[in-house]
Protein backbone atom coordinates (compact mmCIF):
# COMPACT_ATOMS: atom_id res chain seq x y z
CA UNK A 1 0.00 0.00 0.00
CA UNK A 2 1.77 3.31 -1.22
CA UNK A 3 0.33 5.95 1.64
CA UNK A 4 -0.87 8.69 0.65
CA UNK A 5 -3.61 11.28 0.92
CA UNK A 6 -6.09 8.84 -1.19
CA UNK A 7 -5.82 6.93 2.15
CA UNK A 8 -8.08 7.15 5.24
CA UNK A 9 -6.61 5.87 8.60
CA UNK A 10 -8.19 5.07 12.28
CA UNK A 11 -5.87 5.39 14.92
CA UNK A 12 -7.29 3.81 18.07
CA UNK A 13 -5.39 5.41 21.80
CA UNK A 14 -4.60 7.78 19.26
CA UNK A 15 -4.22 10.86 21.82
CA UNK A 16 -0.62 9.94 23.03
CA UNK A 17 1.90 7.70 23.34
CA UNK A 18 2.46 5.32 20.73
CA UNK A 19 -1.08 6.19 18.82
CA UNK A 20 -0.01 9.77 18.59
CA UNK A 21 3.55 9.01 16.76
CA UNK A 22 1.54 6.53 14.64
CA UNK A 23 -1.16 9.00 13.67
CA UNK A 24 1.80 12.17 13.28
CA UNK A 25 3.88 9.55 11.22
CA UNK A 26 1.01 8.60 8.73
CA UNK A 27 -0.55 12.56 8.52
CA UNK A 28 3.17 12.93 7.08
CA UNK A 29 2.94 10.55 4.38
CA UNK A 30 -0.37 12.54 3.92
CA UNK A 31 -2.64 9.86 5.15
CA UNK A 32 -6.38 11.32 6.46
CA UNK A 33 -6.24 10.64 10.02
CA UNK A 34 -9.16 9.80 12.73
CA UNK A 35 -7.83 9.54 16.08
CA UNK A 36 -10.19 7.36 17.95
CA UNK A 37 -9.73 8.11 22.08
CA UNK A 38 -11.63 8.97 25.61
CA UNK A 39 -9.24 11.90 25.92
CA UNK A 40 -11.50 14.83 24.54
CA UNK A 41 -8.76 17.35 25.35
CA UNK A 42 -5.78 15.58 24.28
CA UNK A 43 -6.84 13.87 21.43
CA UNK A 44 -8.15 17.11 19.74
CA UNK A 45 -4.85 19.05 20.22
CA UNK A 46 -3.05 15.98 18.11
CA UNK A 47 -5.88 16.13 15.66
CA UNK A 48 -5.37 19.62 14.68
CA UNK A 49 -1.67 19.39 15.05
CA UNK A 50 -2.21 17.05 11.94
CA UNK A 51 -5.26 18.35 10.21
CA UNK A 52 -6.90 15.13 10.77
CA UNK A 53 -10.00 14.70 13.19
CA UNK A 54 -10.71 13.44 16.42
CA UNK A 55 -13.69 10.73 17.84
CA UNK A 56 -14.30 10.34 21.45
CA UNK A 57 -14.66 6.73 21.47
CA UNK A 58 -14.64 3.87 24.42
CA UNK A 59 -13.31 0.29 22.57
CA UNK A 60 -15.47 -1.41 24.93
CA UNK A 61 -18.71 0.45 23.79
CA UNK A 62 -19.77 -1.20 20.60
CA UNK A 63 -22.33 2.12 19.94
CA UNK A 64 -19.34 4.46 20.56
CA UNK A 65 -17.04 2.48 18.19
CA UNK A 66 -20.14 2.64 15.59
CA UNK A 67 -20.06 5.84 15.68
CA UNK A 68 -16.64 6.62 15.70
CA UNK A 69 -16.30 4.94 12.33
CA UNK A 70 -19.00 6.86 11.02
CA UNK A 71 -17.50 10.11 12.08
CA UNK A 72 -14.26 8.66 10.50
CA UNK A 73 -16.31 8.22 7.43
CA UNK A 74 -17.85 11.57 7.01
CA UNK A 75 -14.67 13.17 7.43
CA UNK A 76 -12.30 11.09 5.09
CA UNK A 77 -14.17 8.43 3.51
CA UNK A 78 -13.72 4.77 4.40
CA UNK A 79 -10.49 3.62 5.73
CA UNK A 80 -8.19 1.62 4.86
CA UNK A 81 -5.93 1.42 7.57
CA UNK A 82 -6.68 0.73 11.11
CA UNK A 83 -4.19 0.94 13.61
CA UNK A 84 -5.20 -0.34 17.60
CA UNK A 85 -3.45 1.14 20.47
CA UNK A 86 -5.84 1.61 22.84
CA UNK A 87 -5.15 0.00 25.86
CA UNK A 88 -4.62 0.00 30.26
CA UNK A 89 -2.25 -2.10 32.13
CA UNK A 90 -3.04 -2.56 35.91
CA UNK A 91 -1.26 -4.41 37.93
CA UNK A 92 -2.24 -7.05 40.29
CA UNK A 93 -1.31 -10.71 41.19
CA UNK A 94 -3.18 -13.68 41.07
CA UNK A 95 -3.74 -13.66 44.67
CA UNK A 96 -1.77 -11.66 47.25
CA UNK A 97 -2.03 -11.23 50.87
CA UNK A 98 -4.95 -13.08 51.06
CA UNK A 99 -6.72 -11.19 48.71
CA UNK A 100 -7.88 -13.01 44.85
CA UNK A 101 -6.80 -10.65 41.97
CA UNK A 102 -10.01 -8.44 41.91
CA UNK A 103 -12.17 -9.91 38.88
CA UNK A 104 -13.72 -6.62 37.86
CA UNK A 105 -10.00 -5.61 36.87
CA UNK A 106 -9.22 -8.46 35.21
CA UNK A 107 -12.61 -8.37 32.93
CA UNK A 108 -11.91 -4.43 32.34
CA UNK A 109 -7.99 -5.27 30.92
CA UNK A 110 -9.81 -8.18 28.85
CA UNK A 111 -12.44 -5.58 27.55
CA UNK A 112 -10.38 -2.92 26.36
CA UNK A 113 -7.37 -4.44 25.14
CA UNK A 114 -8.64 -7.86 23.63
CA UNK A 115 -12.15 -7.44 22.95
CA UNK A 116 -11.85 -3.86 22.34
CA UNK A 117 -9.14 -4.21 19.35
CA UNK A 118 -11.41 -6.68 17.90
CA UNK A 119 -14.38 -4.99 18.08
CA UNK A 120 -12.84 -2.18 15.60
CA UNK A 121 -10.93 -4.88 13.41
CA UNK A 122 -14.47 -6.34 13.14
CA UNK A 123 -16.44 -3.20 12.29
CA UNK A 124 -13.42 -1.64 10.22
CA UNK A 125 -12.61 -4.83 7.91
CA UNK A 126 -16.18 -5.58 6.76
CA UNK A 127 -16.39 -1.64 5.52
CA UNK A 128 -12.91 -2.34 3.91
CA UNK A 129 -14.65 -5.98 2.14
CA UNK A 130 -16.67 -3.55 0.18
CA UNK A 131 -14.31 -1.26 -1.27
CA UNK A 132 -12.59 -1.40 -4.73
CA UNK A 133 -9.30 -3.42 -4.48
CA UNK A 134 -5.80 -0.78 -5.04
CA UNK A 135 -3.69 -2.44 -6.89
CA UNK A 136 -3.68 -5.89 -8.86
CA UNK A 137 -3.15 -8.27 -5.63
CA UNK A 138 -6.41 -7.24 -4.89
CA UNK A 139 -5.27 -5.31 -1.92
CA UNK A 140 -7.60 -3.46 0.02
CA UNK A 141 -6.25 -2.22 3.33
CA UNK A 142 -4.54 -3.05 6.50
CA UNK A 143 -5.12 -3.90 10.10
CA UNK A 144 -2.00 -3.45 12.87
CA UNK A 145 -2.91 -4.16 16.67
CA UNK A 146 -0.59 -3.47 19.70
CA UNK A 147 0.22 -6.74 21.49
CA UNK A 148 3.56 -6.01 24.09
CA UNK A 149 6.10 -8.27 24.73
CA UNK A 150 4.46 -9.59 28.00
CA UNK A 151 2.24 -11.81 25.98
CA UNK A 152 5.62 -14.14 25.74
CA UNK A 153 7.29 -12.82 28.69
CA UNK A 154 4.34 -11.69 31.41
CA UNK A 155 5.72 -10.39 34.51
CA UNK A 156 4.64 -10.77 38.16
CA UNK A 157 1.35 -9.10 38.71
CA UNK A 158 0.73 -8.60 34.75
CA UNK A 159 -1.92 -11.74 34.32
CA UNK A 160 -4.55 -9.46 33.33
CA UNK A 161 -2.35 -7.45 30.46
CA UNK A 162 -0.25 -10.38 29.45
CA UNK A 163 -3.41 -12.32 29.18
CA UNK A 164 -5.09 -9.69 26.92
CA UNK A 165 -2.09 -9.30 25.02
CA UNK A 166 -1.49 -12.71 24.22
CA UNK A 167 -5.34 -13.02 23.16
CA UNK A 168 -4.35 -10.19 20.28
CA UNK A 169 -1.12 -12.05 19.30
CA UNK A 170 -3.24 -15.38 18.71
CA UNK A 171 -5.67 -13.44 16.89
CA UNK A 172 -3.58 -12.61 14.39
CA UNK A 173 -3.18 -15.59 12.01
CA UNK A 174 -6.79 -16.40 12.19
CA UNK A 175 -7.96 -13.10 11.32
CA UNK A 176 -5.75 -12.66 8.57
CA UNK A 177 -7.15 -16.03 7.45
CA UNK A 178 -10.52 -14.52 7.17
CA UNK A 179 -10.18 -11.85 5.70
CA UNK A 180 -7.52 -12.88 3.40
CA UNK A 181 -10.09 -13.01 0.08
CA UNK A 182 -11.08 -9.63 0.90
CA UNK A 183 -7.09 -8.55 0.88
CA UNK A 184 -7.27 -6.96 3.87
CA UNK A 185 -3.77 -7.76 5.55
CA UNK A 186 -3.31 -8.58 9.61
CA UNK A 187 -0.34 -7.82 11.49
CA UNK A 188 0.67 -6.86 15.19
CA UNK A 189 3.52 -4.78 16.97
CA UNK A 190 5.19 -6.47 20.55
CA UNK A 191 6.79 -3.54 21.53
CA UNK A 192 9.17 -3.69 24.66
CA UNK A 193 10.53 -0.94 27.05
CA UNK A 194 8.75 2.06 25.38
CA UNK A 195 8.42 5.46 26.07
CA UNK A 196 5.02 5.86 26.80
CA UNK A 197 2.75 8.81 29.07
CA UNK A 198 3.00 6.26 32.13
CA UNK A 199 7.26 5.80 31.53
CA UNK A 200 8.44 9.09 31.08
CA UNK A 201 6.33 10.36 34.14
CA UNK A 202 9.36 8.00 36.43
CA UNK A 203 12.56 9.53 37.41
CA UNK A 204 15.31 9.96 34.54
CA UNK A 205 17.19 7.19 36.86
CA UNK A 206 13.78 5.00 36.91
CA UNK A 207 13.85 5.16 32.75
CA UNK A 208 18.21 4.73 32.34
CA UNK A 209 17.47 1.62 34.79
CA UNK A 210 14.88 0.00 32.75
CA UNK A 211 17.02 0.90 28.96
CA UNK A 212 20.01 -0.45 30.55
CA UNK A 213 17.90 -3.74 30.73
CA UNK A 214 17.51 -4.12 27.06
CA UNK A 215 20.40 -5.50 24.97
CA UNK A 216 20.57 -3.36 21.97
CA UNK A 217 19.98 -0.25 22.04
CA UNK A 218 20.27 -0.07 25.91
CA UNK A 219 17.49 2.50 25.86
CA UNK A 220 13.43 3.03 26.23
CA UNK A 221 11.92 2.45 22.78
CA UNK A 222 10.84 5.34 20.85
CA UNK A 223 7.64 6.26 20.00
CA UNK A 224 8.10 7.11 16.64
CA UNK A 225 9.85 3.62 16.01
CA UNK A 226 6.53 2.24 16.52
CA UNK A 227 5.24 4.68 14.29
CA UNK A 228 8.54 3.74 11.70
CA UNK A 229 7.47 -0.24 11.96
CA UNK A 230 3.73 0.72 11.62
CA UNK A 231 5.03 2.43 7.97
CA UNK A 232 7.11 -0.57 6.89
CA UNK A 233 3.87 -3.14 7.55
CA UNK A 234 1.83 -0.51 5.56
CA UNK A 235 3.91 -0.38 2.37
CA UNK A 236 5.23 -4.21 2.43
CA UNK A 237 2.11 -6.13 1.13
CA UNK A 238 3.97 -9.69 2.12
CA UNK A 239 3.59 -9.10 5.76
CA UNK A 240 0.73 -10.80 7.12
CA UNK A 241 -0.46 -12.87 9.57
CA UNK A 242 2.66 -12.55 11.91
CA UNK A 243 3.60 -10.97 15.21
CA UNK A 244 6.86 -8.48 15.06
CA UNK A 245 8.25 -8.02 18.50
CA UNK A 246 9.63 -4.85 18.43
CA UNK A 247 12.58 -5.15 21.98
CA UNK A 248 15.41 -4.72 21.81
CA UNK A 249 16.31 -8.30 22.03
CA UNK A 250 15.40 -8.08 25.73
CA UNK A 251 13.65 -10.70 27.73
CA UNK A 252 11.65 -9.89 30.37
CA UNK A 253 12.52 -10.81 33.53
CA UNK A 254 9.60 -12.56 36.34
CA UNK A 255 10.59 -9.13 37.89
Amino acid sequence: MQLNQSIAAVVTGGASGLGAATARMLAGEGVKVTIFDRDRALGEVVANEIGGVFAEVDVTDHASVEAGFATARAAHGPERILVNCAGIAPVAKTTSRGEAHPMDMFEKVIAVNLVGSFRCISLASTSMAELEPLNEDGARGVIISTASVAAFDGQVGQVAYASSKAGIAGMTLPVARDLSRSGIRVMTIAPGIFETPMLLGLSQEVQDSLGQQVPFPSRLGRATEYGQLVKAICENDMLNGETIRLDGAIRMAPR
